[in-house]
């Protein structure tokens, strides 16, 4: 693929007055684009079955999609739920990507206070969200309960990860009585073949009695666009802790939010076993090929690796501003972009390094040997 050359870059992309930075913007300036090691999509690239679905639905846009998103969201239902979905459809609502979803529920929360995960880190637009509506930020660090809590799990872009026991103590320990939580599990499916067991979702018991007891209201949200490799669609979703939260977040949703080929690519790639069984098996191994040759290549220099060893990317801190500085510059010029630490994410000695195939790491590899 091809895109036109530009002296255009990615910073400059963004108002970064009213926008948070994110990777994924450097591909369409670069003449010589090879792959996008910016982005924690699947490596495997979009499952062709959906791309398809979604190319038929184009051939419909003449009309409205559903208002009910539907048979997409009772797909999805099925999916997250096997046993139970029909008795849990309703509290699940699809949106434009998860950043839709974050603005909902930050808005609809009641005012006050807002802390994000423990990590040292974690993904911008839960702060972004919480800023633009007035709330006091808090630190993570610190032990003070919030209103609203946030909770990349696992983290991006550090890779951190807390089982479902660790997260409910986390949960019980920092927000308020009355509090709103919001837990992103955008990058959970990744765990394995199993993690539905491991998932927020599927803790009804935990979720009811949190609910009942101290009035806390927990939210999950998933962006479909990493582990399905399809971020310019934008296709996101919520579960809500009762079908009455679901209900007053619709009364605020704009209408058709999601388009039809979006709802048609999830209504087909829920089906696609194969992929996710794939998925599942080469990115811990390539992911492992990754890091030893980042091993190679940093000679005796301590660079350090994070993130669990199932996961789409590495966060790589390469202990010198310089360097991490000078690998951002050789990646893009090989074509083949790779998202900094320092803007957003205000790491400026890590870069956060994709998984992909390995002739496309050869690429990537062979810009850096001089590093």
């Amino acid at each position: 693929m091809t895109a036109t050359a530009t002296p255009a870059a990615n910073t400059t992309v963004w108002d970064t007055k009213t926008q948070q930075f994110h990777g994924g913007q450097d591909w369409k300036f670069l003449n010589n684009f090879v792959e996008d090691f910016s982005v924690t999509t699947n490596c495997l690239g979009t499952p062709v079955k959906a791309i398809n679905a979604a190319r038929d639905a184009v051939a419909t846009c003449h009309h409205y999609p559903p208002a009910n998103q539907e048979p997409a969201k009772s797909s999805l239902a099925e999916w997250i739920w096997p046993e139970a979905w029909q008795t849990n459809s309703e509290r699940l609502l699809l949106g434009n990507g998860a950043s839709e979803l974050i603005d909902l529920v930050i808005r609809s929360a009641p005012q006050g206070s807002w802390k994000a995960g423990p990590w040292d880190v974690q993904y911008k637009e839960y702060q972004r969200s919480a800023e633009t509506n007035g709330r006091d930020i808090l630190s993570p660090k610190g032990n003070d309960k919030a209103n609203v809590v946030c909770i990349v799990n696992p983290c991006n872009p550090t890779g951190d990860y807390k089982s479902i026991d660790e997260l409910k103590a986390w949960i019980l320990e920092n927000v308020q009585d009355n509090g709103v939580v919001v837990i992103d599990e955008s990058m959970q499916i990744w765990v394995g073949p199993h993690f539905r067991e491991d998932s927020m979702t599927n803790q009804t018991e935990f979720l009811e009695k949190t609910f009942k007891e101290r009035n806390i209201s927990i939210y999950v949200i998933h962006s479909w666009t990493k582990i399905w490799s399809c971020t310019g669609l934008r296709l996101g979703s919520i579960v809500c802790p009762t079908v009455g939260h679901c209900v007053e977040l619709k009364r605020i949703q704009v209408p058709w939010s999601v388009n039809s080929p979006a709802l048609a690519f999830l209504d087909e790639v829920v089906r696609d076993k194969e992929y996710l069984e794939e998925t599942w098996r080469v990115t811990p191994i390539y992911r492992a090929q990754l890091i030893e040759r980042l091993e190679t290549l940093a000679g005796g220099r301590n660079w350090e690796y994070f993130g669990k060893s199932y996961l789409s990317w590495v966060w790589a801190d390469m202990k010198d501003v310089a360097v991490a500085e000078k690998a951002v510059e050789l990646a893009k010029a090989a074509g083949v972009p790779v998202r900094s630490g320092k803007p957003g994410y205000e790491r400026p000695t890590f870069v956060r390094i994709a998984v992909r195939e390995p002739k496309q790491t050869d690429v990537l590899l062979n810009a850096w040997k001089d590093l």
